[in-house]
């Protein structure tokens, strides 16, 4: 039996980041190992992602062989305990078909966008947050909502919560990032973060991508520093430090799987050879298209592109998004802030 566990705001972002991670790591480097990574599979908790979804309401998959995984960052690695509980963190990750390219689109939590009804009917059927969809009914009616936003046929479901998130950082020994302006940290201790190159622990990191009230976009601002994070933790995750040092490694999957569950047919041994030719550079961080900030039955909210939004998901439903971003933006391939134009 699984026990919720009640974390901080942005605890979820890092072991997502840890997640992307890990996939590209075992594809990479440690492939051969099999029977290693069926015991990392066993660590990895399950849920029914995808309960009580028709075929025939779902997208259908357009490209065979491209891969499309959600990832979510939740409260509690309990996925049948999700009442009052919202996601903080709404990731698709689509591999495309020759498995050489992969892109990870940051969606916004408060997206303004229809969420379906609930299983139990009690809920949804309305226009309302993104991320009220977890709240309302757990991972089958996120899964039917991003589908019904993006119209992208999501294959697998990934969710993550704060446990260990400070050891998969502090296993790598720590991240450097580039701190965009020196701001205080709104949370105890109140860590200042000094503009320049920092070192950051897994208790500092997790503070800075906490912070999103001392900008002027907040959310928006937040999700750069988290695909940021995203790029420096692979890169230092990727190097010779941990792929050499067996005991690192082992640390570092060992910490990362035990946070992680994942949809009934999700197996990482199988994902992990689909990713086995990835590396950071060959990773894309995209954000959903937004159309800035609005206020919505009496909420804040983020409003989406619709035009721009619609482009990018047929790209990625089509399996063309390296078409796609190649007109705008011919040297962004691979900038960890790089954004949907």
């Amino acid at each position: 039996m699984r026990h919720k566990r009640t974390v901080p705001r942005g605890g979820k972002r890092i072991v997502i980041v840890a997640l992307s991670v890990l996939l590209v790591l075992t594809g990479a480097g440690i492939t051969a190992a099999w029977a290693y990574e069926r015991s990392l599979n066993s660590n990895l908790g399950r849920t029914d992602a995808f309960a009580g979804l028709a075929p025939s309401t779902r997208p259908t998959p357009t490209v065979t062989g491209a891969m499309n995984i959600l990832l979510l960052g939740s409260d509690s690695r309990d996925p049948s305990s999700t009442t009052n509980s919202r996601t903080d963190t709404i990731m698709l990750l689509h591999l495309d078909v020759d498995h050489q390219h992969a892109y990870v689109i940051s969606i916004p939590r408060d997206t303004w966008v229809y969420v379906p009804a609930s299983a139990d009917h009690k809920n949804g059927n309305t226009m309302a947050k993104i991320n009220s969809a977890y709240a309302w009914g757990g991972a089958p009616l996120t899964v039917q909502t991003v589908e019904t936003f993006t119209g992208v046929h999501i294959d697998h479901v990934v969710l993550v919560d704060f446990a260990g998130f400070q050891q998969v950082t502090d296993a790598l020994g720590g991240v450097d990032m580039n701190i965009d302006k020196t701001i205080k940290s709104i949370f105890p201790p109140y860590r200042t973060f000094n503009k320049g190159t920092q070192h950051l622990t897994g208790a500092e990191a997790l503070d800075y991508v906490r912070q999103r009230y001392q900008f002027a976009d907040g959310d928006l601002t937040r999700e750069r520093h988290q695909r940021e994070f995203l790029q420096a933790l692979m890169d230092k995750a990727a190097g010779g430090g941990t792929l050499g040092n067996p005991a690192k490694l082992n640390s570092f999957l060992q910490a990362v799987t035990k946070s992680v569950t994942v949809d009934n047919s999700f197996d990482l041994v199988n994902v992990a050879l689909q990713l086995r030719d990835l590396r950071s550079s060959n990773l894309t961080f995209l954000a959903s298209p937004t159309a800035g900030f609005g206020q919505k039955a009496g909420q804040s909210v983020v409003l989406a592109d619709t035009a721009k939004a619609k482009a990018l998901y047929q790209a990625v439903a089509d399996d063309t998004v390296t078409q796609y971003l190649a007109p705008a933006q011919p040297t962004q391939s691979s900038s960890p802030s790089a954004a949907a134009p």
